[in-house]
């Protein structure tokens, strides 16, 4: 196949020469109904915001374009289908664990996981087995399960229907995951991995073998991470007979907008194109930008570069205050992807990196105003899964947490209670606490020590939490 072609952004782009007449949605009528202060930002993408007219398909029964451009796709990265994603790498989690299990079905899962991944959990009445990951002195967090952790959940619970894994984490991290994908497959159980920052995987070395190509069953991928995507645009790779591509399809429709966003799918026809047409010297290019800017990092005494599997990931292990550190970054206008309490994460593109010379300066003047400030290693923060067990379980079935009230009661009292919200840094969207779960002192410990170091949670009242009433309370 001509992986040079975008079919679906050629046909917009031939629609639009037309300059047609609209006496349909949406209502900017091609740009003509829109404020004159932000039409100069916005022109030459409303023209291209279409629907489904004659000759543009429709994303859930593709035929024409979206089905030549899925197609494409699916060549590329080397699966069975591939569906164009309008929600975000969510809507692609909902539908992988929508359509692979039922309810009060068991399924593993990755304790670390993505906030989607458990939502999709819950929608479903799914019972969840939660494998705990490893904490990894050398990089300072917790990373991913091991296999024997694994091994273990599938020998308690053989029946369940699915494992979900996440590969890589948010820092570029990865680890075996093909022994773990045959290790299920053993037992006859799909893996549905959330492979959201790997998109570029498929571009081989240097980078990580791709879940797909480790033989995964379903893989969803967010293209706008480190692909030229817009925000949203996201990949749904099916790639097994363990997983009914016909149930995906379905949730897909349930979950994605019956009136997506044409820009969106044509930016993932061209992510597509731009991976698939990548060369070698474009890649050396790349690989010796990455070279540069980390050689620029390196030089400072306040912070240390944690290696990482993804050469793009570049994180700093800070010496002050990561939020400190970060705000200083942000005041000489060099923006990172996420910080948490000890460490800075910088996400080098796959372009060329043309502003050396700013980021120099900006390091330089970051060193400077930290020459005069006190120096001191990080607060030893306790990590929230320490003395977790391997294997577990949440304290409420999510098929009976409809039935309970609820009330909130200061975090200081939450102990041994059962949490009825969860408790999420965003990013990178990995609860702190779960919904259904027993909640431990030391995940209140991480909580408040993450509000000290003024890193963002997504809760409702940052001093009260929602736990269960009465019997289920566990603590009154």
């Amino acid at each position: 196949m001509d992986q040079q072609s975008t079919p679906l952004f050629q046909v917009l782009q031939q629609f639009t020469q037309h300059n047609p007449v609209s006496f349909h949605v949406p209502g900017h009528k091609n740009g003509a109904v829109f404020p004159e202060k932000a039409s100069g930002y916005y022109n030459a993408v409303l023209k291209m915001d279409m629907t489904e007219l004659t000759g543009l398909d429709d994303l859930h029964a593709p035929e024409g374009p979206i089905a030549d451009a899925e197609r494409l796709a699916a060549s590329y990265f080397q699966s069975a289908h591939t569906y164009f994603l309008v929600g975000g790498s969510t809507a692609g989690n909902l539908a992988m664990i929508m359509a692979t299990c039922s309810r009060g079905d068991k399924v593993i899962v990755q304790r670390n996981s993505h906030k989607s991944i458990m939502n999709g959990l819950e929608l479903r009445g799914a019972n969840p087995i939660f494998i705990s990951p490893a904490y990894e002195e050398s990089v300072g967090r917790f990373t991913n399960p091991e296999q024997d952790t694994l091994q273990e959940a599938l020998n308690r619970h053989p029946d369940a229907k699915a494992v979900v894994l996440t590969y890589p984490d948010y820092f570029g991290g990865t680890f075996p995951l093909k022994e773990m994908i045959d290790l299920a497959h053993y037992y006859d159980i799909p893996v549905l991995v959330d492979e959201a920052h790997g998109v570029h995987f498929s571009l081989g070395e240097p980078f990580p073998a791709s879940a797909i190509s480790l033989g995964a069953d379903v893989v969803v991928q967010s293209a706008h991470k480190m692909a030229p995507a817009m925000t949203m645009a996201s990949f749904l790779h099916h790639n097994s007979s363990m997983v009914s591509r016909e149930r995906i399809s379905h949730y897909l429709q349930l979950l994605q907008s019956s009136s997506p966003s044409y820009p969106l799918m044509a930016s993932l026809d061209i992510a597509r194109a731009f991976l698939a047409t990548m060369s070698a010297d474009k890649m050396e290019a790349v690989m010796k930008s990455v070279k540069e800017v980390k050689n620029l990092f390196e030089d400072s005494e306040n912070w240390s570069i944690i290696p990482a599997e993804d050469p793009l990931k570049i994180t700093l292990h800070v010496k002050h205050s990561a939020k400190e550190v970060a705000g200083l970054f942000e005041e000489q206008h060099i923006f990172p992807e996420l910080q948490t309490e000890k460490q800075i994460l910088f996400i080098h593109g796959l372009a060329p990196f043309r502003r050396l010379e700013t980021l120099k300066k900006a390091i330089k003047t970051v060193n400077e105003q930290l020459k005069n400030r006190q120096r001191h290693d990080t607060i030893d923060i306790v990590p929230f899964l320490t003395g977790l067990e391997s294997i577990t379980e949440l304290a409420i079935p999510y098929t009976k947490m409809d039935q309970l009230e609820t009330r909130h009661v200061p975090i200081t009292e939450a102990v041994g209670r059962i949490a009825a919200e969860a408790v999420i840094p965003y990013p990178p969207g990995i609860p702190l606490i779960l919904k259904g779960e027993r909640i431990k002192e030391k995940q209140l410990e991480h909580i408040t020590q993450l509000q000290r170091n003024g890193v963002r949670l997504q809760q409702r009242d940052p001093k009260r939490i929602a736990v269960f009433r009465g019997s289920a309370e566990g603590a009154e």
